[in-house]
């Protein structure tokens, strides 16, 4: 079980306006809990130690709210002067996630279990001596949330292949995921997008699926909000 996460909290949240005009995405509320707070109470039950949360956009309020929390240990990268995406925010906090393989996480990512952790799952199927990135998946028919056409096709082993541009995939990255530090060594560029390191991985035979187990709600517009509360109340009869 990797020990660390990065959390990705430096987004503008253009999907979710108007909300996102006076609140940041992160703490937009799902149930009357900031988005923010599903994930990392998330990863505190699967006994994840550290969360570095990178800010950039209303990060003032973002501070504010985490400084309340107790686990897991918080610690800010900022981004105020530069939102630097996915990829690049990974390069600057490399010197607090370590040189172990980490968690990484959207906000807008939340799920209703299945049988299991879904945390627990993905930490379980992770194989460092095949793998160098392994991405929860979901199912994008049973999925709230999912305005596309998926993102990978999963093997019979779990490897993953890139959807083609004109095909509909079954599986969409679901928003959490295991990758190693070791693919970001020498990287130069200070603004660039995760994406890429995916599909190179995929291209390598070393990018692995983990499929959810229950629901996944992918809440990134004001409309999903409310789909995500009801598929969360209908779990809860």
């Amino acid at each position: 079980m990797p020990h660390t996460a990065m959390v990705f909290a430096a987004g503008l949240g253009t999907r979710m306006r108007p909300i996102t005009d006076k609140l940041p995405k992160p703490l937009v509320e799902v149930r009357g809990k900031p988005l923010i707070d599903h994930m990392l109470d998330r990863f505190a039950e699967a006994g994840v130690e550290k969360a570095v949360v990178n800010v950039h956009y209303m990060a003032d309020d973002i501070e504010r709210h985490l400084k309340g929390r107790t686990a897991p240990q918080i610690v800010i990268s900022d981004e105020r002067a530069k939102l630097l995406d996915q990829g690049g925010g990974i390069v600057k906090a490399l010197p607090e996630l370590g040189t172990e393989p980490f968690f990484i996480s959207n906000t807008d990512s939340l799920w209703v279990e299945g049988a299991k952790s879904n945390i627990d799952k993905l930490a379980e199927h992770w194989d460092p001596e095949k793998m160098d990135v392994l991405l929860l998946v979901a199912a994008t028919a049973s999925s709230i949330g999912v305005d596309w056409a998926g993102d990978f096709h999963m093997l019979p082993d779990g490897r993953l292949v890139r959807r083609d541009e004109r095909e509909v995939s079954a599986f969409a990255y679901a928003g959490l995921g295991i990758m190693k530090p070791e693919l970001f060594a020498g990287e130069t560029r200070d603004v660039f997008r995760l994406a890429p390191i995916f599909f190179a991985a995929a291209e390598a035979g070393r990018l692995y699926g983990a499929r959810l187990e229950g629901m996944w709600l992918h809440v990134g517009t004001p409309e999903a909000i409310g789909e995500a509360e009801q598929a969360i109340a209908r779990s809860a009869l």
